[in-house]
């Protein structure tokens, strides 16, 4: 016999399914974070990975530090790219040692009072981590960098940005920002707290990308696998930041120089956009590093190679 409970949430599943069913509605579910995924096929090819994402007290890794930091860890099918069962999860507090500014806070929520005294579990973590060949975060370049500054042993693993490498404007979102991901595909949650980001990460990834079949997860994967390109401006004029800022070069302070990560199917024609739109016409002698995931969203540099403009 159904409970009153079970009564309600029937009849609101039952409109919700109305609702859905008419061309001029969308439905919206809270996300269940204590959601399982169905076991893989008997034979498939799993490997693991984790989802991980970080909460801090700023945006520079250099004077900031890391105030949280939550992992998901689960197999996957490597061929199909589909999530199979969440084998673990870490969620920890860490006391910076010093107070959290209150635009940090603004932000995360996480407060001088939760944090005093805490520190993150390495023991924990580095048993929650066992056997993950592959660390995805929504925005690699900047967790990476915040996570091995804490934990080093995170500098040996491949790492993924479903951010960067997940097309999902060409498969017809208007954005990759998470929260907006998530309403795509059905669901909302209370972001911004570390474990919960990466559950809704998760379940964005375990979701057919667009209108086509293939996982998210697996056009991550794909991407994963392959190089990316890193090239440096070397010697650009001061006059062309702007122009290099928007199209999506960084600064690296310490090198002094401006950088843009590519596919490599996209280094002749950067190449000869630097020649006509930033050197003048001149042709210039560059370096360029090839990343693997290893690599790539770090300050390592990978293999180098000269090319020219």
């Amino acid at each position: 016999m159904n409970t009153p409970a079970q009564d309600s949430a029937g009849t609101l599943e039952s409109a919700a399914r109305q609702l859905e069913a008419h061309a001029d509605y969308r439905v919206l579910r809270r996300l269940d974070p204590a959601r399982q995924y169905p076991p893989l096929p008997a034979g498939a090819p799993r490997a693991r990975a984790c989802v991980l994402d970080t909460e801090t007290t700023g945006t520079d890794p250099a004077a900031d530090q890391m105030i949280e930091l939550g992992i998901v860890v689960f197999d996957y099918d490597r061929e199909t790219g589909q999530v199979g069962p969440v084998l673990g999860v870490y969620d920890g507090l860490e006391d910076p040692g010093r107070p959290i500014p209150p635009e940090s806070t603004a932000i995360h929520g996480i407060t001088d009072e939760m944090v005093a005294g805490k520190r993150l579990d390495e023991a924990e973590i580095a048993t929650v981590m066992g056997g993950v060949g592959l660390v995805i975060a929504h925005n690699a370049s900047f967790d990476r960098r915040f996570v091995e500054a804490r934990l080093p042993t995170f500098a040996n693993l491949p790492w993924a940005c479903s951010f960067r490498e997940v097309p999902w404007r060409d498969a017809g979102g208007g954005s990759a920002a998470l929260e907006f991901l998530a309403y795509r595909a059905g669901f909302f949650y209370e972001g911004h707290r570390a474990e919960i980001d990466c559950r809704a990460l998760l379940e964005v990834l375990s979701r057919p990308l667009g209108q086509g079949s293939d996982t998210a997860l697996k056009v991550l994967l794909a991407s994963a696998r392959q190089p990316t390109h890193r090239l440096w401006a070397t010697g650009s004029p001061f006059e062309s930041k702007d122009l290099l800022r928007t199209r999506g070069y960084r600064w690296n302070a310490p090198l002094r120089c401006w950088s843009v990560d590519l596919t490599p199917e996209r280094v002749e024609a950067e190449l000869a956009w630097l020649k006509s739109a930033v050197y003048g016409g001149r042709s210039m002698a560059l370096d360029l590093d090839v990343l693997d995931a290893r690599a790539r969203y770090s300050e390592r540099t990978g293999r180098r190679e000269r090319v020219r403009t």
